[in-house]
């Protein structure tokens, strides 16, 4: 029996409708620049509770991420297994450049990664001096991860803490985690090769994340 017109006009759109649902583009996770420098760009990607982001090109650089909420995501690269990952705020994890992938945001709140992304290879061996903060002041510093690209370092004072002499070799991006003396919760700052004492001056202890670019 032939359609109406009526029922063509509805037939139409449904198909539009479906037409333009299937073409749509899959969210992307908002971002906000923190730093760029010629060794590392920094920035903040928010992904919202349950809406797949897509990265159709993958991601062509080596990073650093530090979440800096708790929370549950899944990350499924092209037609591989869907990865389930947990985390704190503070956890910090390596991730080599990758191909096609989806990640899923898998709470009930935003969650948000603070990514380092390299910018190029490593400018070779690096030799740590005898300063080194993990050997000379292991009660404040402790590595999270190191590989030829970086050494992540997790720092912690206690409340009136000072710490021991020590020498910083490498640039590095530093996010602080709490409120401090001259810091707020969530700032990101890039700090250059150095040789000093630190203090935590304030009654609450400090603590921050330092990422050592080789």
């Amino acid at each position: 029996m032939p359609l109406t017109r009526t029922m063509s006009s509805t037939a139409a759109l449904l198909f539009i409708a479906a037409s333009a649902g299937a073409q749509a583009p899959a969210a992307t996770a908002a971002t906000a620049n923190k730093l760029d420098t010629p060794q590392a760009r920094v920035y903040v990607a928010t992904l919202q509770p349950h809406t797949p982001a897509r990265a159709v090109n993958g991601h062509a650089t080596n990073r650093v991420l530090v979440y800096l909420d708790n929370g549950v995501m899944t990350r499924q690269e092209g037609g591989g297994a869907k990865q389930t990952i947990e985390f704190k705020r503070g956890d910090v994890r390596w991730r080599p450049a990758s191909g096609a992938y989806v990640a899923e945001n898998t709470s009930d709140h935003p969650i948000r990664i603070l990514e380092v992304d390299l910018k190029g290879p490593p400018a070779g061996k690096v030799v740590f001096p005898k300063l080194d903060p993990p050997i000379v002041d292991k009660a404040h510093y402790s590595v999270m991860l190191d590989n030829e690209f970086v050494r992540v370092l997790r720092v912690h004072y206690g409340p009136r803490e000072d710490g021991a002499l020590h020498e910083h070799l490498l640039n590095r991006v530093v996010v602080y985690l709490n409120d401090q003396a001259n810091a707020k919760a969530d700032d990101v700052r890039m700090a250059g090769p150095a040789t000093h004492t630190e203090k935590n001056a304030g009654d609450q202890p400090a603590d921050r994340i330092a990422i050592e670019l080789k």
